[in-house]
Protein backbone atom coordinates (compact mmCIF):
# COMPACT_ATOMS: atom_id res chain seq x y z
CA UNK A 1 0.00 0.00 0.00
CA UNK A 2 1.84 2.76 -1.23
CA UNK A 3 -0.45 5.54 -3.14
CA UNK A 4 -3.24 7.23 -0.92
CA UNK A 5 -6.21 9.50 -1.89
CA UNK A 6 -6.82 12.11 0.78
CA UNK A 7 -10.51 14.07 0.80
CA UNK A 8 -10.75 16.90 3.20
CA UNK A 9 -8.18 18.40 3.65
CA UNK A 10 -8.94 20.89 6.70
CA UNK A 11 -7.50 21.97 10.19
CA UNK A 12 -6.74 18.29 11.27
CA UNK A 13 -6.75 16.72 7.76
CA UNK A 14 -4.02 19.00 6.54
CA UNK A 15 -1.32 17.43 9.25
CA UNK A 16 -3.27 14.11 8.85
CA UNK A 17 -1.99 14.50 5.19
CA UNK A 18 1.39 15.66 6.46
CA UNK A 19 1.90 12.73 8.97
CA UNK A 20 1.11 10.16 5.78
CA UNK A 21 4.22 11.86 3.45
CA UNK A 22 6.15 11.72 6.61
CA UNK A 23 5.73 8.52 6.26
CA UNK A 24 6.92 7.62 3.12
CA UNK A 25 3.26 7.26 1.24
CA UNK A 26 2.17 9.74 -2.05
CA UNK A 27 -0.94 11.72 -1.17
CA UNK A 28 -3.54 12.53 -3.78
CA UNK A 29 -5.70 15.30 -2.37
CA UNK A 30 -8.76 16.55 -3.23
CA UNK A 31 -10.18 20.12 -2.08
CA UNK A 32 -13.06 22.24 -3.18
CA UNK A 33 -10.59 25.32 -2.65
CA UNK A 34 -6.68 24.68 -3.76
CA UNK A 35 -5.54 28.11 -2.46
CA UNK A 36 -6.09 26.45 1.15
CA UNK A 37 -3.94 23.56 0.06
CA UNK A 38 -1.24 25.05 -1.69
CA UNK A 39 0.97 24.54 1.60
CA UNK A 40 0.93 20.82 1.54
CA UNK A 41 1.18 20.98 -2.46
CA UNK A 42 4.56 22.49 -1.94
CA UNK A 43 5.38 19.79 0.97
CA UNK A 44 4.18 17.05 -2.09
CA UNK A 45 0.93 16.09 -2.09
CA UNK A 46 -0.78 16.07 -5.54
CA UNK A 47 -3.90 17.91 -5.87
CA UNK A 48 -6.76 17.11 -8.35
CA UNK A 49 -9.61 19.16 -9.07
CA UNK A 50 -12.24 16.14 -8.95
CA UNK A 51 -12.82 13.49 -6.61
CA UNK A 52 -12.90 10.63 -9.08
CA UNK A 53 -9.38 11.63 -10.38
CA UNK A 54 -8.44 11.70 -6.96
CA UNK A 55 -8.93 8.42 -5.71
CA UNK A 56 -9.00 6.31 -8.96
CA UNK A 57 -5.19 5.32 -8.88
CA UNK A 58 -4.87 4.83 -5.06
CA UNK A 59 -4.46 1.80 -3.02
CA UNK A 60 -6.24 3.06 -0.26
CA UNK A 61 -8.70 6.31 0.19
CA UNK A 62 -9.14 8.61 3.62
CA UNK A 63 -12.13 10.47 4.10
CA UNK A 64 -12.26 13.33 6.92
CA UNK A 65 -15.19 16.13 5.93
CA UNK A 66 -18.03 17.61 7.73
CA UNK A 67 -21.43 16.03 7.88
CA UNK A 68 -22.95 12.70 7.40
CA UNK A 69 -24.66 14.38 4.17
CA UNK A 70 -20.94 15.28 3.27
CA UNK A 71 -19.76 11.45 3.47
CA UNK A 72 -22.63 10.33 1.17
CA UNK A 73 -21.84 13.33 -1.61
CA UNK A 74 -18.05 11.88 -1.55
CA UNK A 75 -18.69 8.21 -1.54
CA UNK A 76 -21.90 7.88 -3.44
CA UNK A 77 -22.39 10.73 -5.60
CA UNK A 78 -21.68 9.92 -9.58
CA UNK A 79 -18.15 10.09 -10.15
CA UNK A 80 -16.98 10.05 -6.63
CA UNK A 81 -15.27 7.61 -4.79
CA UNK A 82 -17.38 4.19 -4.89
CA UNK A 83 -17.48 4.33 -8.84
CA UNK A 84 -13.69 5.43 -9.49
CA UNK A 85 -11.99 3.31 -7.12
CA UNK A 86 -9.95 0.50 -8.15
CA UNK A 87 -11.68 -3.37 -6.71
CA UNK A 88 -9.96 -3.78 -4.15
CA UNK A 89 -9.19 -0.35 -2.86
CA UNK A 90 -9.44 0.53 1.19
CA UNK A 91 -11.66 3.01 1.70
CA UNK A 92 -11.41 4.57 5.25
CA UNK A 93 -13.65 7.27 6.51
CA UNK A 94 -12.45 8.85 9.27
CA UNK A 95 -14.95 11.76 10.09
CA UNK A 96 -17.54 11.61 12.76
CA UNK A 97 -20.47 10.52 11.08
CA UNK A 98 -23.50 8.12 11.56
CA UNK A 99 -22.56 4.65 12.86
CA UNK A 100 -26.17 3.57 10.16
CA UNK A 101 -24.30 5.44 7.54
CA UNK A 102 -20.85 3.40 7.94
CA UNK A 103 -23.14 0.20 7.92
CA UNK A 104 -24.45 0.95 4.69
CA UNK A 105 -21.23 1.69 2.76
CA UNK A 106 -20.03 -0.71 4.15
CA UNK A 107 -22.10 -3.39 2.83
CA UNK A 108 -22.27 -1.32 -0.56
CA UNK A 109 -18.59 -0.94 -0.55
CA UNK A 110 -18.22 -4.96 -0.16
CA UNK A 111 -20.92 -5.23 -2.91
CA UNK A 112 -18.12 -3.48 -5.21
CA UNK A 113 -15.14 -5.49 -4.19
CA UNK A 114 -14.15 -2.52 -1.72
CA UNK A 115 -12.56 -3.00 1.67
CA UNK A 116 -14.44 -0.21 3.61
CA UNK A 117 -13.74 0.80 7.71
CA UNK A 118 -15.31 3.60 9.72
CA UNK A 119 -12.25 4.99 11.73
CA UNK A 120 -13.05 7.93 12.89
CA UNK A 121 -10.58 10.09 15.59
CA UNK A 122 -10.46 11.51 18.86
CA UNK A 123 -7.36 14.17 20.10
CA UNK A 124 -7.94 17.26 17.90
CA UNK A 125 -6.17 19.48 15.98
CA UNK A 126 -3.18 18.57 18.80
CA UNK A 127 -3.00 15.40 17.96
CA UNK A 128 -3.84 15.25 14.27
CA UNK A 129 -0.47 17.58 14.36
CA UNK A 130 1.76 15.35 16.66
CA UNK A 131 0.59 12.07 14.87
CA UNK A 132 -0.80 10.75 18.09
CA UNK A 133 -4.64 10.48 17.49
CA UNK A 134 -6.60 7.83 18.78
CA UNK A 135 -7.80 5.65 16.09
CA UNK A 136 -11.52 4.02 16.31
CA UNK A 137 -11.79 1.30 13.76
CA UNK A 138 -15.08 -0.83 12.84
CA UNK A 139 -15.44 -3.10 9.82
CA UNK A 140 -13.58 -6.16 8.99
CA UNK A 141 -10.57 -7.09 11.27
CA UNK A 142 -8.24 -7.89 7.96
CA UNK A 143 -9.29 -4.99 6.48
CA UNK A 144 -7.75 -3.24 9.90
CA UNK A 145 -4.66 -4.96 10.03
CA UNK A 146 -3.97 -4.39 5.98
CA UNK A 147 -4.50 -0.28 7.16
CA UNK A 148 -2.63 -0.59 10.08
CA UNK A 149 0.88 1.44 8.71
CA UNK A 150 -1.50 4.11 7.26
CA UNK A 151 -2.95 3.92 11.23
CA UNK A 152 0.18 4.19 12.78
CA UNK A 153 1.30 7.26 10.22
CA UNK A 154 -1.05 9.02 12.43
CA UNK A 155 -1.94 7.95 15.46
CA UNK A 156 -0.40 6.25 18.68
CA UNK A 157 -3.78 4.98 20.21
CA UNK A 158 -5.35 2.86 17.83
CA UNK A 159 -8.26 0.37 18.47
CA UNK A 160 -10.32 -2.14 16.73
CA UNK A 161 -13.74 -2.21 17.69
CA UNK A 162 -15.35 -4.71 15.90
CA UNK A 163 -18.09 -4.89 13.23
CA UNK A 164 -19.01 -1.73 10.86
CA UNK A 165 -20.19 0.81 12.34
CA UNK A 166 -18.60 0.39 15.75
CA UNK A 167 -15.98 2.65 15.19
CA UNK A 168 -18.75 5.08 15.00
CA UNK A 169 -20.66 4.44 18.20
CA UNK A 170 -17.06 4.47 20.32
CA UNK A 171 -16.64 7.97 19.13
CA UNK A 172 -20.73 8.50 20.36
CA UNK A 173 -19.18 7.58 23.72
CA UNK A 174 -16.01 9.41 23.60
CA UNK A 175 -17.97 12.66 22.71
CA UNK A 176 -20.63 12.06 25.33
CA UNK A 177 -18.39 11.99 27.70
CA UNK A 178 -16.25 15.17 26.40
CA UNK A 179 -19.86 17.21 26.41
CA UNK A 180 -19.81 16.47 30.48
CA UNK A 181 -16.21 17.20 31.01
CA UNK A 182 -15.99 20.19 29.06
CA UNK A 183 -19.20 21.32 30.57
CA UNK A 184 -18.06 20.57 34.00
CA UNK A 185 -14.58 22.41 33.38
CA UNK A 186 -16.52 25.47 31.69
CA UNK A 187 -18.68 25.60 35.03
CA UNK A 188 -16.04 25.22 37.59
CA UNK A 189 -13.62 28.46 36.34
CA UNK A 190 -16.79 30.81 35.85
CA UNK A 191 -17.24 30.03 39.20
CA UNK A 192 -13.62 30.41 40.36
CA UNK A 193 -14.11 33.71 38.11
CA UNK A 194 -17.10 34.98 39.98
CA UNK A 195 -15.05 34.53 43.34
CA UNK A 196 -12.24 36.72 42.22
CA UNK A 197 -9.61 33.59 42.63
CA UNK A 198 -6.54 33.48 40.78
CA UNK A 199 -7.71 31.98 37.67
CA UNK A 200 -3.84 30.89 37.05
CA UNK A 201 -3.14 29.45 40.69
CA UNK A 202 -6.46 27.50 40.33
CA UNK A 203 -5.73 25.64 37.36
CA UNK A 204 -2.28 24.58 38.89
CA UNK A 205 -3.57 23.58 41.77
CA UNK A 206 -6.50 21.16 40.17
CA UNK A 207 -4.97 20.16 36.94
CA UNK A 208 -2.70 17.43 38.54
CA UNK A 209 -5.69 16.33 41.37
CA UNK A 210 -9.06 14.08 40.93
CA UNK A 211 -10.16 16.98 39.02
CA UNK A 212 -8.10 16.70 35.95
CA UNK A 213 -9.00 15.87 32.77
CA UNK A 214 -7.49 15.89 29.16
CA UNK A 215 -10.38 18.44 28.38
CA UNK A 216 -8.88 20.71 31.11
CA UNK A 217 -5.52 20.27 29.92
CA UNK A 218 -5.56 21.16 26.49
CA UNK A 219 -8.67 24.25 26.98
CA UNK A 220 -8.27 25.24 30.28
CA UNK A 221 -5.66 28.13 29.61
CA UNK A 222 -7.24 28.79 26.52
CA UNK A 223 -10.38 29.34 28.22
CA UNK A 224 -8.46 31.56 30.92
CA UNK A 225 -6.52 33.89 28.28
CA UNK A 226 -9.86 34.33 25.76
CA UNK A 227 -8.74 32.34 23.26
CA UNK A 228 -11.75 30.62 21.48
CA UNK A 229 -9.82 29.80 18.37
CA UNK A 230 -10.67 26.48 16.93
CA UNK A 231 -9.04 23.34 17.58
CA UNK A 232 -12.50 21.54 16.65
CA UNK A 233 -15.58 23.43 15.47
CA UNK A 234 -18.98 24.07 17.70
CA UNK A 235 -20.78 23.45 14.41
CA UNK A 236 -18.76 20.07 14.00
CA UNK A 237 -19.63 19.34 17.70
CA UNK A 238 -23.12 19.87 17.98
CA UNK A 239 -23.38 17.34 14.90
CA UNK A 240 -21.26 15.01 16.83
CA UNK A 241 -23.32 15.35 19.86
CA UNK A 242 -26.70 15.13 18.05
CA UNK A 243 -25.97 11.86 16.84
CA UNK A 244 -25.43 10.00 19.99
CA UNK A 245 -28.26 11.62 20.83
CA UNK A 246 -29.83 10.56 18.21
CA UNK A 247 -28.45 7.04 18.58
CA UNK A 248 -29.37 7.01 22.46
CA UNK A 249 -33.02 7.75 21.94
CA UNK A 250 -33.06 4.70 19.31
CA UNK A 251 -32.03 2.87 22.12
CA UNK A 252 -34.28 3.88 24.91
CA UNK A 253 -31.92 5.96 26.49
CA UNK A 254 -32.19 9.39 28.07
CA UNK A 255 -28.89 11.02 28.58
CA UNK A 256 -29.78 14.12 30.27
CA UNK A 257 -26.35 15.89 30.89
CA UNK A 258 -25.72 15.13 27.06
CA UNK A 259 -29.32 17.06 26.06
CA UNK A 260 -28.48 19.95 28.35
CA UNK A 261 -25.03 20.45 26.98
CA UNK A 262 -26.61 19.68 23.22
CA UNK A 263 -28.99 22.50 24.01
CA UNK A 264 -26.25 25.29 25.19
CA UNK A 265 -23.72 24.72 22.33
CA UNK A 266 -26.82 24.66 20.08
CA UNK A 267 -27.87 28.24 21.06
CA UNK A 268 -24.22 29.28 20.73
CA UNK A 269 -24.31 27.95 16.90
CA UNK A 270 -27.41 30.02 16.43
CA UNK A 271 -25.92 32.59 17.85
CA UNK A 272 -23.79 33.26 15.34
CA UNK A 273 -20.31 31.17 16.98
CA UNK A 274 -19.99 27.99 14.94
CA UNK A 275 -16.46 28.63 14.06
CA UNK A 276 -14.90 28.99 17.64
CA UNK A 277 -13.27 26.19 19.12
CA UNK A 278 -15.53 24.18 21.59
CA UNK A 279 -14.47 25.71 24.58
CA UNK A 280 -16.66 28.87 23.53
CA UNK A 281 -18.76 27.07 26.10
CA UNK A 282 -17.69 29.70 28.22
CA UNK A 283 -19.88 32.02 26.40
CA UNK A 284 -23.01 30.28 27.84
CA UNK A 285 -21.79 31.04 31.29
CA UNK A 286 -20.13 34.62 31.29
CA UNK A 287 -23.72 35.74 29.47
Amino acid sequence: MKTIGFIGVGIMGKSMVRNLMKAGFTLHIYARTRAKVEDVIDEGALFYEDIGSCVEDCDAVITIVGYPEDVEEVYLAEGNIFERARAGAYCIDMTTSSPNLAKQLYAKGKALGLHVLDAPVTGGDVGAKNGTLSILVGGEEEDFKACLPLFKAMGTNIQYEGKAGNGQHTKMVNQIMIAANLSGVCEALSYARKKELDLDAVLAAVSSGAAGSRQLELLGSKILAGDLNPGFFVKHFVKDMRLAAEEAEESGLKLDILLQVLKHYQALETDGWGDLGTQALIKHYEE
